[in-house]
């Protein structure tokens, strides 16, 4: 199984709802609402916008960062960054029902989000990205190998989703190194048919 995750992004044209009916469209079946510096409003509008979306197509829902919002209007689950709410914090407030994603640069970031109660991991950047502030050193296929590696000796096992400015041509190779899955947002919504370069992905990574 490898499964592709869409992190809501816009343009000049492009809304947040937009860019989650493109991928839903397109036929991904994980949306994470990630939206930064906007009003309290806004975002708990979006995120039911987004949400209903996400049950018309039978996606999973997640919100980045904001564990209140997921609980008040019952998402899916939260992604939680490094500087977030610690994983440990958020599983207490949320309990066993919830998905709680943590992101994570390192072999040790990984290894306490398991032990704090992580479902899945977001690790990168695979490459530098620009719809990240404050990008952690680029891991490249190399770094991905090496955490892998270090996870299969510890015995711990969780899926472990790239990302990070990947593209389509860069699936095959993810793929081969083991990861989970890929998590994608930008990238997709520059190309000529956004809907259709989900729906090559999608292809691409079945």
């Amino acid at each position: 199984m490898f499964d592709v995750q869409f992190i809501t992004h816009f343009t000049a044209s492009i809304s947040y709802p937009d860019s989650a009916r493109i991928a839903l469209e397109g036929g991904c079946r994980w949306v994470q609402l990630r939206m930064k510096d906007v009003s309290e409003e806004e975002l708990k509008n979006t995120a039911m916008h987004v949400q209903e979306l996400c049950r018309q197509y039978g996606a999973t829902f997640i919100i980045d960062d904001r564990v209140d919002l997921v609980k008040e209007i019952g998402a899916d689950g939260v992604h939680l960054g490094k500087l977030d709410m610690p994983i440990k914090e958020a599983r207490k407030m949320l309990g066993k029902g919830f998905i709680i994603g943590g992101t994570a640069n390192t072999f040790a970031d990984i290894r306490q989000h398991v032990a704090d109660g992580a479902d899945y991991i977001g690790c990168g950047p695979f490459r530098f990205t620009t719809t990240k502030q404050k990008l952690s050193p680029i891991l490249g296929l190399d770094g991905y190998r090496s955490i892998l590696a270090q996870m299969k000796e510890e015995g711990l096992s969780i899926p472990v989703v790239g990302i990070g400015g990947i593209t389509r041509e860069d699936i095959p190779a993810l793929k081969a190194v083991g990861l989970s899955g890929i998590a994608l947002s930008g990238g997709i919504l520059k190309a000529g048919n956004p809907v259709r370069e989900m729906e090559t992905i999608i292809q691409l990574t079945e």
